[in-house]
Formats: C-alpha cells, sequence, structure tokens
C-alpha cells in the first residue's frame, strides 16, 4: 500500500471552487493581451467536437472567458504561425505546439500498438506520405478520399494510413477548413527545436500531470489523470515529483494535490457570466463538476429525444462561480437566438441567464432572443422581461 504524504493544506470546498474556477480563467479579470492563445497556454488542452449548434465547442471556450472575441479571430489564433496542433489528449484536441515533445510518451505507444480496427493496404503509408511531402497540406479528400462508402466509420485506405501517421507522429493536423482535417508533415508543421521524441516517458508524464494540475487548480488523482487521459498509474508513478502539492478538500473523501502557486494567493476577482460549452475543461469531467458544484450534466445529443431531460446541447450557464441552470440554444434564420429549452436554479437565476443569453447572442450576430421552454413555467415570464431588458440595454 502506497502511503500519502501528508496534506500541505485544508481546503474548504469553497476555497477548492474559487481556486478551480481561478485556475480555469474564470475568476478575476482575463489577460487580453494574450487573447486566445493565452486561454490555450492557460488551459494546456481545447477539446474539439463536430457539433455546431451556437458555435462549435473551440470556439466556445475562449468566447466563455474572454467574451465577444471574433469567430475567425479564434480560427486565426489556434492555427496561423504554427502557434498550435490537433492531438489525441483529453479527446481530439488543440494543443500549444511547445507541448508537441510532450506527447512523445503516446506517440510510442501507438507505434508499438499491436492490432488496430482499421486494415492498413499496402503501401498506402508510404503513398500518403509522398504525396503530403510533395503537395502538402492536405485533407483526407484532396489526398484520394476519406470514405470507402456513406458509412461513416468506413475509412479509405487513404483515411486509414493519414490517420496512422497523425498518430505516430509523423503528420500533423495543422488546422481544420470546413472541419475536415488538414495535414501536413511534422516535419514542415512543428518548429525544428519541438519536433524530436527524446523525452523519457517519465518525463512526459511529469509534465502534463503538472500541466492539468495548474489546468485544474486543485484535484484528485482521478481529475488529474483524465485531463489527459492518463492511466491512474501512470500519474501515481510521477505526481511527487511533479511539483503539486498534496491538500485535503472538505466533503471530497478522496487525496488530492493542488498548484502551489494556486494556495499561495486567495483567489478574488469579477466572475464571469456565460453560457459554457459541454465540452469546456471546466465541466467536461462530470464526476467532478458534480463534486465541485453540485450540478448534475450530462450531453444528451446522443439519447433518443423522447428521453431528453434537459434538451440536444443543452449548455450550463455560470454566474456567480456557480452553475446556476441551462439552455438548449439553435440559431434561426432573420438573426434570432432561440432558448430552446431553459433549467433554471430558482428565481435568482433569471437575471443571470438573460445576461448570458443576450451576450451569446451578440456574439453570434443575433439581434432577438425567444425564449420557448422554461422548465419552471412560472419562471418564464421574467426570464422574458430579463432578456428584453438587457437587449434594449445592448443597442443604446
Amino acid at each position: 500500500m502506497t502511503t500519502l504524504p501528508r496534506p500541505a493544506a485544508a481546503l474548504s470546498a469553497d476555497e477548492a471552487r474559487r481556486i478551480a474556477l481561478k485556475a480555469q480563467g474564470f475568476l478575476g479579470a482575463p489577460d487580453r493581451r494574450l487573447g486566445v492563445r493565452g486561454v490555450l497556454r492557460h488551459l494546456g488542452a481545447v477539446q474539439l467536437d463536430t457539433i455546431s449548434v451556437l458555435a462549435r465547442s473551440h470556439e466556445l471556450i475562449p468566447y466563455a472567458r474572454l467574451g465577444r472575441v471574433g469567430r475567425r479571430t479564434v480560427e486565426a489564433a489556434y492555427w496561423q504561425d504554427a502557434h498550435a496542433f490537433e492531438y489525441w489528449s483529453h479527446a481530439a484536441c488543440i494543443l500549444p505546439i511547445e507541448e508537441w515533445p510532450h506527447f512523445a510518451f503516446r506517440r510510442r505507444a501507438y507505434r508499438d500498438r499491436p492490432h488496430w480496427n482499421h486494415a492498413l493496404p499496402d503501401g498506402t503509408y508510404d503513398q500518403v506520405i509522398k504525396q503530403l511531402r510533395d503537395e502538402g497540406p492536405l485533407t483526407a479528400t484532396e489526398l484520394g478520399g476519406a470514405k470507402r462508402t456513406s458509412e461513416w466509420w468506413d475509412w479509405s485506405g487513404t483515411k486509414v494510413a493519414v490517420e496512422r501517421a497523425l498518430m505516430y507522429g509523423e503528420v500533423v493536423c495543422v488546422e481544420r477548413r470546413g472541419w475536415k482535417r488538414v495535414y501536413d508533415l511534422a516535419e514542415r508543421a512543428v518548429p525544428a527545436e519541438l519536433l524530436h521524441d527524446e523525452l523519457d516517458d517519465t518525463e512526459c508524464l511529469r509534465r502534463l500531470v503538472r500541466l492539468a494540475g495548474q489546468s485544474l487548480g486543485v484535484g484528485t488523482r482521478a481529475d488529474i489523470a483524465d485531463y489527459h487521459r492518463l492511466k491512474g498509474e501512470q500519474v501515481d508513478a510521477v505526481i511527487a515529483d511533479s511539483g503539486l502539492v498534496p491538500v485535503e478538500v472538505e466533503g471530497w473523501g478522496k487525496p488530492a494535490w493542488a498548484d502551489p502557486a494556486a494556495l499561495a494567493t486567495p483567489p478574488r476577482g469579477r466572475h464571469r457570466t456565460t453560457l459554457l460549452s459541454p465540452f469546456d475543461s471546466l465541466v467536461w469531467d462530470r464526476a467532478r463538476t458534480e463534486r465541485i458544484f453540485g450540478f448534475t450534466h450530462r450531453l444528451e445529443a446522443y439519447v433518443p429525444k423522447p428521453k431528453r431531460v434537459y434538451g440536444y446541447y443543452a449548455m450550463p450557464v455560470l454566474a456567480g462561480g456557480r452553475l446556476v441552470g441551462r439552455v438548449d440554444p439553435a440559431r434561426e434564420a432573420g438573426g434570432i437566438l432561440v432558448a430552446r429549452q431553459v433549467t433554471l436554479d430558482g428565481p435568482k437565476a433569471v437575471p443571470a441567464v438573460a445576461e448570458a443569453l443576450v451576450e451569446a447572442a451578440s456574439w453570434v450576430d443575433c439581434t432577438t432572443v425567444r425564449v420557448e421552454r422554461v422548465d419552471a413555467p412560472e419562471l418564464r415570464e421574467p426570464l422574458v422581461k430579463e432578456v428584453t431588458r438587457f437587449l434594449t440595454a445592448a443597442l443604446r
């Protein structure tokens, strides 16, 4: 049995919540000088997802922290000047380019993987590499086709090859174009000083555990492992040397570790009021979200419609450092943001949800907000009035 070190500090549940908010960029004034790139580096990973309702998740992440930053500005900030790359972290994520060396452990694991779900036709891999060298950057379609049939899982040999090369690190996704990955050779896309696999697994893991702890502020073993989808034993092997310190958090019932910088200064400042992507790193770990915020949230996009409770793409609403409701949004022609279903944590949540809706509408160039269903029918009229008030103020 492993003996855990004595906690360096004891935190109340409220202190832990505020530390987490600060670490994730939701407490205190954001550093607008660093913009979207600063958000990416601060978080260490921004998850990608195919669903686009209000906007795609990787656009929503900086918006939630910085406000109405232009969507084209977001895309340019991620991809221009070899600033970032896409790879497997928490899921498919945009990662700061300087972290390329620290994912060597995962690239090696893929190269050593004995079994794959898709067969790789003879010669296809080399042909894809040659074509990228001669013509790249290219999408899978430009390489010769992504699918054999219309079935989403039925990849062509070309797609299998280029995705394998991506996992191995010979190829990099350098941007998304119309949601298609754009591939290029790593030797062209990654700065020369970063293009190596020289770090051993221990050093890679130590770095990613430290980054996860800094991005979370405070977390359990499972929280830290989940951030970059490490195994629990990988965290155990390096956490003592990661720079994180053990802490005890009221009500958590599990050992936790914190970023010492987060403990040094009490987190203070203005709370952000905003809609959150379900894939935002503040809430992507459902167990952690329930533990910190007492808020149960599940993405229901893949749940049959009759069984949904909160809606297709219910977005948590953050206000005052709490999760105070959910909004399932849609957009209609004519500049209309539709709140198809709204769940409120009581009457006090009404102004915050209205504010979040109006700001989000403005960000996606909608001039009107229509509220449809509210879980507590008696709160629909107060919510509509607050939305109207915020819209009127925004037009002044």
